[in-house]
């Protein structure tokens, strides 16, 4: 029997049937009350595998993630996967998005050390929903754009498969919801970069060369390992340090990290970035490019229902080499506030948007898209070796960038 509901704000309701944590009744919304589980941005996720990286990404804070892969689950999950970086900090423990839409979901066993899906859903106080129709569900989000939604349990006896409001709600109960989800803040104007990322300055690696700082905005737990990996030094800041903490690492070079929520608000940050763009080498993944494009002068803006999975084309500008990356972002720089000097490094494939930016001469790069690739393609990890070829070439006498590879 169907006991849940995805309710959109345009009155679109999806029907399922409820697993992970138990969503809130109809009578219990209150819209004045901002709740950060089950309801949100709805949108969706082309990527086959990867449920678990992205269920863990704190990119998705505030988002309800439709997979559009119709099978979910069947390997199970592993507290390795995770992204959400050192356990030693609670708030960046656990499941970011704010509730998970599929079509079909495995609860059968899962391999020999794993746990299932819905474990890992309940533990983190997620709701889920499935047997939801995710392609019609899909369609209207390409169609109409991303709307805000919230998971609710659904009425006693319903039984009928229906996208009609009607068949399935009553007019005041839908009204409710429709106040509900009119209430809760649009993901335009929305900082969530609070809600993620280290609360105090870690260090990591001490003994590696170059040093790097992170400011971490919600930094997946890959970008640490890829840098890691590479020999390099980590000083992770937290998203409120400013230039005089910067400084104080005393690091190479300064990385900005991939978050959640629209990137023109974060007015601290930004001044941040501007203050430190020329002094030092400067990298910048999906939240952090955008920080870095508003920091020079440049603007972003809401896409429609923004690039969300594993398989998304990039070509770089500089060689004409097309590469597939993994993405989950909603917000993209304008290219043509993009001031002098400052040029395209990477491009959409499919819409031609802006991947990434660069500037040798400031030290100044980035990158729309997650080149530490969880999940995802590993086509574009050689952009962290890049960079630090950067940084050595800007500091040739303090940074030895290890192992360092061709752009």
């Amino acid at each position: 029997m169907l006991n849940a509901l995805l309710v959109l704000e345009d009155a679109t309701i999806y029907p399922g049937i409820g697993f992970g944590a138990e969503p809130l009744s109809i009578n219990e919304l209150d819209p004045a009350v901002t709740r950060h589980k089950g309801v949100g941005e709805v949108v969706f996720n082309t990527a086959m595998s990867g449920y678990h990286e992205v269920l863990t990404d704190p990119s998705y804070t505030g988002q309800l993630v439709v997979m559009t892969y119709p099978h979910i689950g069947n390997y199970g999950t592993d507290p390795g996967w995770s992204e959400t970086g050192p356990e030693t900090d609670a708030r960046r423990s656990g499941v970011k998005a704010a509730g998970f839409v599929v079509r079909a979901r495995y609860d059968g066993p899962p391999p020999d050390g794993r746990s299932r899906l819905s474990e890992l859903l309940q533990t983190h106080e997620t709701p889920a929903i499935t047997d939801v129709d995710t392609r019609a569900l899909t369609l209207h989000l390409r169609d109409n754009g991303s709307r805000r939604g919230v998971i609710v349990r659904a009425p006693q006896g319903l039984m009928r498969w229906t996208h009609q409001p009607a068949a399935m709600l009553q007019q005041d109960q839908l009204d409710r919801v429709l106040s509900f989800l009119a209430a809760f803040p649009d993901m335009q104007g929305r900082n969530l970069i609070g809600e993620v990322g280290s609360s105090e300055p870690t260090v990591v690696n001490p003994g590696g060369k170059p040093h790097i700082a992170l400011l971490d905005c919600g930094t997946k737990a890959n970008i640490v390992r890829e840098l890691q990996a590479l020999g390099c030094r980590l000083t992770i800041l937290p998203s409120r340090a400013n230039e005089s903490d910067v400084r104080a690492a005393a690091a190479d070079a300064l990385l900005i990290s991939n978050g959640p929520g629209d990137p023109a608000v974060l007015s601290a940050q930004i001044e941040t970035v501007r203050r430190c763009i020329g002094s030092m080498p400067v990298l910048g993944i999906c939240l952090g490019h955008q920080l870095i494009a508003e920091a020079i002068g440049a603007r972003t803006f809401k896409m429609k229902f923004g690039h969300h999975g594993a398989n998304h084309p990039v070509r770089d500008e500089d060689s004409g080499r097309v590469f597939v990356t993994s993405q989950n972002h909603g917000f993209s720089v304008e290219e043509a506030s993009l001031p002098e000097g400052v040029r395209v490094w990477f491009r959409n494939a499919n819409d031609q948007s802006v991947e990434g930016i660069r500037n040798d001469a400031m030290g100044l790069a980035s990158a729309q898209f997650h080149p530490e690739s969880a999940p995802g393609p590993n086509d574009s990890r050689w952009i962290f070796a890049a960079f630090l070829d950067l940084v050595r070439t800007a500091n040739p006498g303090g940074a030895d960038a290890g192992q360092t590879g061709s752009a």
